[in-house]
């Protein structure tokens, strides 16, 4: 029988990403499925903290087998930034980074800061800007997947146990210095993956579906899962 399980997101570019690497053996319900309409706060500091938050909110109101993830696109010349507020970049103060990253302390970040969240233009706008003409451009995206699952520690099923898990994937690769593409989501436009001449939204789906950061970490994912599918 196929395995069911929910991905804790609405997010349609995501979703289709995740379902198109499982493939078939799995099913993959989102947050709408479910019925859950809450935008689950991200509050934590880490990629990690986020995506265990947003499972453990599915699993504590669901009772159901479910992953969530958090990606943050990490510039080495900017500190890390944008890290965890990858896609609340462009409405995020300056003081929200550390200290050592110019994206803190750069008079100029502040006028990007009344930006929406989750505007992938702001956000790159925010980080082009930043960098300006570095020409240290070196960055890294990355995707941690939190899993939690019921375990029956019983035959019959009457008592069971959650059990938590952790995937990591990450693709390395610089900031180009302008748009390219038109595929994808996010920063996909202007970030290159070490080994091509094209960003993610230049290389098409199924290219980027094999070697993207939330490929790596949701192949771990599957490898974890399908010997129970």
């Amino acid at each position: 029988m196929k395995k069911t399980i929910v991905f804790a997101t609405n997010n349609e570019h995501k979703l289709q990403e995740i379902r198109d690497i499982l493939g078939d053996s799995i099913e993959v319900l989102s947050l709408k499925d479910i019925g859950c309409d809450v935008d689950i706060p991200e509050t934590g500091t880490t990629l990690e903290e986020n995506a265990r938050l947003k499972a453990e909110y599915v699993w504590q109101h669901y009772h159901c087998d479910v992953f969530a993830d958090d990606t943050g696109l990490e510039v080495e010349a900017l500190g890390g930034a944008p890290g965890v507020y990858s896609a609340r970049y462009a409405a995020m103060p300056p003081s929200a980074f550390p200290s050592s990253s110019p994206a803190a302390d750069s008079p100029s970040s502040a006028s990007f800061s009344a930006g929406k969240t989750h505007d992938s233009e702001a956000n790159m706008a925010r980080l082009l800007h930043e960098l300006g003409n570095n020409n240290h451009r070196h960055a890294r995206f990355r995707t941690v997947i939190a899993l939690i699952q019921k375990k029956d520690v019983c035959p019959c099923g009457c008592t069971s146990i959650k059990q938590e898990y952790l995937f990591e994937g990450i693709v390395e690769g610089e900031i180009t210095r302008e748009r390219s593409g038109v595929g994808g989501f996010g920063y996909d436009p202007i970030f290159r993956p070490d080994g091509y001449d094209k960003t993610f939204a230049a290389l098409g789906e199924e290219i980027k579906n094999k070697i993207s950061h939330r490929a790596r970490a949701t192949a771990k994912l599957a490898a974890f899962l399908r010997p129970s599918a």
